[in-house]
C-alpha cells in the first residue's frame, strides 16, 4: 500500500483579495505535494476558505448584501489565482459547507457530553479583528497585543473549552516530538508561551452579537467561534471532499503550513481540541515568516502590497514561483523587491536553466541531425564521471534531505539544482562541442559531450518540475521526451543513461527571456510610452484618461512633461465629487468594480479597475473625484458612466478622496 502524504495550507479569510502571504504558502504546499506524488505516494492537498465571523458579517452589512454573497463574491478570486499559480490542490474547503458545518457541530457535542464544555460569565478585552478576547495583563494602551488595534471590553455569558487542563499534555508531547513543530525557533516559541498558565477558551458568540456562524447544537442562541469552525476544516475535509471518506486513510496530516502569526492557533487551541476529541496530532506543523517590500511592511496605505496577478501577468507564473521560494529561507522573514526578482530572473532562470537548454537543443541540432546522439563509453573523461555524479546525487540524496517534512529547505534545494545547472554550463563550456563538430575524428567524444548535456537536462526536468512544473513540461517537450510528470517517476531510482538515443529535438522557445530593468516600473509593470489605444485592457479597467490632441505651442514642452494639453483642452473635462453609495464586483473580473455613485444632481453607474486594491465594502460612504462627462462606455458588457481618479500606472495605489469636512456630492473640482 503506497505511503500517504496529506499537506494542508491555512484556509484564507474570506475578507480581502488575495496577496502575496496567501501565495507563498500555498506555492509550497504545492511543491510538497507535486514531489511526493512523484515518489509514488498517496497524496491529498487541501486548502480552501474561512467564512464565517464578525469581520464578514461586518464588511456583508456595509455592502447592505448578505455574509453568504460576501463570501460567494470572494471565492473565485482565489480559485482563479490557484490556477494561475499551477495549483494542483485536491480539495478546496470552504466552512460554509453544510457537511463541514455537521462535522462541527458533531465534535462541539461530543465535547459538550464531556463536560469539556461550559458556561460561564466572562469579562474581558475584545479584538474585532481577531476575533479574541485577551486578559487585562495582554492589553497595553487598550491596543490588541497581536494587531495593535484598539479592543473594546465586553461582558457576557459564553461556552468554554476546557483547554487548560491539556496543557501538560502538549507540553510532554512538544518534548517528546521534536519535528512537531518546525523550525526550532518556532518550536521554542510555543513552549515559552506555554509556561505561562493555559487559560480555557471562549469557543461561542451570543447571536445577539454575532449571528454569522455555526450554530451551537446544544444552544441555539449561540454560533460557534471562528476558530473551533476553521481549525476542524483539517479533518472535515477528509470526510467529504475525496471521492470516499478519507479520515482513516490521510489522518493525522503529515504537514500543517502557517503563517507565523497563527502558529499558536494550531500548536495549541488545535492540538487540545484533537486531543479532546481523542485525534492524533498531526505529525508536523511548519510556521513560515512573513514578506516585506523594500524592507517595509506590506499595507494598502503605504501602496506597496504585492500583487501576485501582476506579477504573473509580468513575468510569469514559473518565474514568479521560483522567486518565492529561491530567495529566503523557508520559515524566515523575506524581503520583496522587484531589483532582487530581475535580477533572480536574468542571472538564475534567463542566464542559467533557459541558457542550457538552448544552447544543448541548438549544437544537437547543428551537430547531430537533430537527434539525441549515443554516449560512447571509451570517449568519457572526468567532467564526465562528475557530470553524472552530481545529478544522481541531487534526485537521489538532496531533494530528499530538502524537502523533508521536519526541513523544508526549498531555498537549499533550489540552490542544490542550480549547482547542477551551472555545472552543467561550465561542462560545455570546457568540452567546446563547437570546436569539436570542426573535426571529423573527435564525433565520438561530440556524441558523448552533447549525450551528457541532454541527460543532465533529462535529470534536471524531474528536479524543477514541483517547483516550476510549467518549465519542466517545455524542457521535456524540446528535449523530445514528453515526460509524463503525472506518474510516479521517483518511485523508483533514475538511472543515468537511460535517455534513449535517436530522440529528435524540438528547438522551442526561450525558456525565460532575460528583461531590462529600464522597462519595468516600480510596480513591475512594463511601462509604455505610446499612447494608449480606446480599446486597449488599460483602458478596459477604467484607469485610462482621456487622450488629448497636442496643443500647436508644445513644440517647446520641458523633455519632463510629454502630452501636455493648453488650459482650454483641460477645462473641457469635468470633475465632479461624488459618493459611493454602492460598490460589488464584475463577475469574472478580479478588477472590476462596479459602483453606484451619488452625483448631487443624479446617480451614474461608473466601473473602475481597482478591485485588487479595494474590497467593494470598503468604498461605501467614501467621497471621491470623478470625471463626470466622459462618453459612457461598456466594460465587460457593462455600461459605465464616468470614471474615478486614482493614483498609480497599472497597478491602483490610492483613490483621489476628499478629506477636508463635508463637500456635498456635485460640487465641481478644479
Amino acid at each position: 500500500m503506497a505511503k500517504t502524504f496529506y499537506i494542508t495550507t491555512p484556509i484564507y479569510y474570506v475578507n480581502d483579495v488575495p496577496h502575496i502571504g496567501h501565495a507563498y504558502t500555498t506555492i509550497a504546499a504545492d511543491v510538497l505535494a507535486r514531489y511526493h506524488r512523484m515518489r509514488g505516494h498517496d497524496v491529498f492537498f487541501l486548502t480552501g476558505l474561512d467564512e464565517h465571523g464578525q469581520k464578514v458579517q461586518q464588511a456583508a452589512a456595509k455592502a447592505g448584501i448578505s455574509p453568504q454573497e460576501h463570501c460567494d463574491r470572494f471565492t473565485p478570486q482565489f480559485q482563479h489565482l490557484w490556477k494561475m499559480l499551477d495549483i494542483s490542490n485536491d480539495g478546496f474547503i470552504r466552512t460554509t459547507d453544510a457537511k463541514h458545518q455537521a462535522v462541527v457541530q458533531r465534535f462541539l457535542q461530543k465535547l459538550f457530553d464531556q463536560q469539556l464544555i461550559y458556561r460561564a460569565e466572562y469579562t474581558g478585552w475584545y479584538c474585532t479583528f481577531d476575533e479574541r478576547f485577551w486578559t487585562e495583563k495582554d492589553v497595553e494602551g487598550g491596543l490588541c497585543p497581536d494587531c495593535q488595534r484598539p479592543v473594546e471590553q465586553l461582558s457576557e455569558s459564553n461556552y468554554f473549552f476546557r483547554m487548560g487542563q491539556y496543557q501538560q499534555r502538549l507540553l510532554d508531547h512538544i518534548n517528546a516530538n521534536q519535528n512537531f513543530i518546525r523550525p526550532e525557533s518556532r518550536r521554542n516559541e510555543v513552549l515559552g508561551f506555554l509556561q505561562k498558565p493555559l487559560e480555557d477558551l471562549s469557543i461561542s458568540r451570543p447571536k445577539s452579537r454575532l449571528s454569522w456562524g455555526i450554530e451551537l447544537p446544544f444552544d441555539q442562541d449561540y454560533v460557534t467561534y471562528v476558530w473551533f469552525d476553521a481549525l476542524v476544516n483539517y479533518v472535515s475535509g477528509l470526510e467529504y471532499l475525496p471521492a470516499k471518506p478519507a479520515v482513516d486513510r490521510f489522518w493525522p496530516a503529515t504537514v500543517h503550513l502557517v503563517g507565523k502569526d497563527i502558529l499558536t492557533t494550531h500548536a495549541v487551541y488545535w492540538s487540545t481540541m484533537l486531543m479532546a476529541l481523542e485525534i492524533p496530532l498531526p505529525h508536523t506543523i511548519f510556521a513560515h515568516g512573513w514578506w516585506t517590500v523594500n524592507g517595509e511592511k506590506m499595507s494598502k496605505s503605504r501602496g506597496n502590497v504585492v500583487d501576485p496577478y501582476a506579477m504573473v501577468d509580468t513575468f510569469g507564473t514559473d518565474a514568479f514561483r521560483y522567486f518565492l521560494l529561491r530567495e529566503v529561507p523557508f520559515g524566515q522573514d523575506g524581503d520583496f523587491s522587484h531589483e532582487s526578482f530581475i535580477g533572480r530572473i536574468n542571472s538564475d532562470l534567463a542566464n542559467g536553466i533557459g541558457n542550457l537548454l538552448s544552447r544543448t537543443v541548438t549544437l544537437i541540432q547543428r551537430s547531430c541531425g537533430g537527434k539525441i546522439p549515443i554516449s560512447v563509453s571509451t570517449e568519457t573523461s572526468d567532467l564526465d564521471t562528475e557530470l553524472q555524479a552530481t545529478a544522481e546525487a541531487l534526485i537521489q540524496e538532496k531533494l530528499p534531505l530538502h524537502l523533508g517534512s521536519d526541513r523544508l529547505e526549498f531555498n537549499r534545494m533550489l540552490e542544490s539544482i542550480w549547482s547542477l545547472v551551472q555545472q552543467a554550463n561550465q561542462y560545455i563550456d570546457q568540452t567546446t562541442p563547437w570546436v569539436l563538430a570542426k573535426d571529423g575524428e573527435k564525433k565520438n567524444r561530440l556524441n558523448t559531450v552533447l549525450y551528457h548535456a541532454a541527460e543532465t537536462l533529462r535529470f534536471l526536468c524531474v528536479a524543477v518540475y514541483p517547483i516550476m512544473p510549467g518549465t519542466a513540461e517545455e524542457m521535456s517537450r524540446q528535449l523530445g521526451l514528453h515526460i509524463d510528470f503525472s506518474t510516479p517517476i521517483l518511485a523508483k531510482s533514475m538511472a543515468w543513461g537511460d535517455l534513449t538515443p535517436g530522440i529528435e529535438v524540438v528547438k522551442g522557445k526561450s525558456l525565460f527571456p532575460r528583461i531590462d530593468p529600464a522597462a519595468i516600473s516600480k510596480q513591475g509593470v512594463t511601462v509604455s510610452t505610446e499612447s494608449t489605444p480606446a480599446s486597449s485592457p488599460k483602458e478596459a479597467t477604467g484607469e485610462a484618461s482621456p487622450q488629448s490632441p497636442s496643443s500647436p505651442g508644445n513644440s517647446s514642452a520641458s523633455p519632463e512633461v510629454e502630452n501636455q494639453i493648453s488650459i482650454e483642452d483641460f477645462q473641457k473635462i469635468q470633475l465632479k465629487v461624488a459618493k459611493v453609495l454602492t460598490a460589488e464586483r464584475v463577475p469574472k473580473s478580479n478588477k472590476l468594480l462596479k459602483l453606484q455613485v451619488d452625483l448631487g444632481t443624479e446617480q451614474r453607474q461608473i466601473v473602475a479597475g481597482i478591485g485588487k486594491t479595494y474590497a467593494p465594502e470598503d468604498l461605501v460612504g467614501k467621497t471621491i473625484v470623478v470625471v463626470a462627462n466622459l462618453k459612457p462606455a461598456k466594460l465587460m458588457g457593462v455600461e459605465s458612466q464616468g470614471m474615478v481618479l486614482a493614483a498609480g500606472g497599472k497597478d491602483v495605489l490610492g483613490l483621489v478622496t476628499l478629506l477636508e469636512g463635508e463637500i456635498d456630492p456635485g460640487t465641481q473640482v478644479r
